[in-house]
């Protein structure tokens, strides 16, 4: 079984990727937030920092891409590959925000079926480097994805990385996962699944539905718990030396959300402070991606909703470090 971290804007940066790799371990390959090459540049500042081998010692790391131009895509892959030393990139076919598809890129490029064909074309035609893709199952209705697995299909994909909501869900509803168990079917290429895999129960469920998949990207749970990918592995391991359908439903499943070493946790949480103080000037940018980090990682506190609060309101690092030590002391 292979686990992925899938990215998020923000928040998945080197920083927080050095932080949780030294600290927690079951991860076989994060991926960046996706970076927007255009015309005038593949990679601006902030993304070259995020990508540098200096800044990812010893991380599997995979660069995403969002485009809909083969042209730019072609140029980031080459500048990822002969510059900082990549040997695959990541085509972001996956993302929801209405920001990035009314550009017709993320998902918003499933739309276009002829364009993306013809994408592929062109990439593949040049590129010299491994390519996989993270997708979702269409715009507006499953029925979709029949047609893009014709499209992806054509193409040696190192990996298909499959979400499976569509677009217009944004992150609603349940994954489809009738959808995911016919691509699996028709794909012709390695499949990964990817979708609400928030605990080791989660994943049992998974399992018992495919027990033939063998790759699972993790987002949001690896945020709000970020030992689930350790807690999996476990899982997996145990699952292999007794049969699964022997199993699922007699175990008790783990307490929702709860996190099994809270000091490995807080060392997490402390590093990764630390390391934004380091690099970020003023007190509110760090306290903004603080807060950002206890917006799923309160998930795996429950009983510290006013202590959460306090750190929503914290205006000063001070009220914010009072607030968080109060979590601390409450699961100690």
């Amino acid at each position: 079984m292979k686990l992925y971290f899938a990215p998020l804007e923000g928040i998945t940066g080197y920083l927080y990727r050095n932080a949780h790799h030294d600290h927690f371990s079951g991860v076989d390959k994060y991926f960046t937030p996706f970076l927007s090459p255009n015309q005038n540049r593949a990679l601006n500042p902030k993304e070259i920092k995020d990508v540098l081998p200096e800044n990812n010692k010893e991380i599997p790391l995979v660069p995403q891409i969002l485009t809909n131009r083969g042209e730019f895509f072609l140029r980031a892959a080459q500048e990822l590959e002969e510059r900082y030393g990549y040997e695959e990139v990541n085509l972001n076919l996956g993302c929801p925000s209405r920001t990035v598809t009314a550009k017709g890129k993320g998902a918003g490029f499933l739309a276009e079926r002829e364009a993306l064909d013809c994408f592929f074309q062109e990439v593949f035609e040049k590129i010299r480097i491994r390519v996989s893709v993270k997708t979702r199952i269409g715009v507006d209705e499953p029925e979709e994805f029949r047609h893009l697995m014709k499209i992806f299909n054509k193409y040696p994909l190192h990996e298909l990385i499959i979400h499976p909501r569509v677009q217009k869900d944004y992150y609603d509803n349940l994954p489809d996962w009738k959808a995911f168990g016919e691509a699996m079917r028709m794909s012709r290429n390695p499949v990964c699944y990817n979708g609400d895999i928030f605990t080791v129960e989660d994943f049992r469920k998974f399992r018992a539905e495919f027990p033939e998949a063998d790759k699972v990207m993790l987002g949001r749970g690896l945020l709000r718990n970020p030992l689930l990918a350790e807690e999996i592995r476990k899982e997996v391991e145990k699952s292999d030396r007794e049969p699964l359908a022997d199993r699922c439903g007699e175990i008790p499943p783990d307490p929702e959300g709860a996190v099994g070493d809270e000091e490995r946790v807080k060392a997490f949480h402390d590093r990764l402070y630390g390391d934004y103080q380091s690099v970020m000037s003023g007190e509110k940018n760090v306290l903004f991606k603080m807060k950002e980090f206890w917006v799923y990682a309160g998930h795996s506190f429950p009983g510290a909703e006013k202590c959460l609060k306090k750190i929503k309101k914290a205006s000063r690092l001070a009220e914010y470090e009072g607030a968080v030590s109060e979590i601390w002391r409450w699961y100690r």
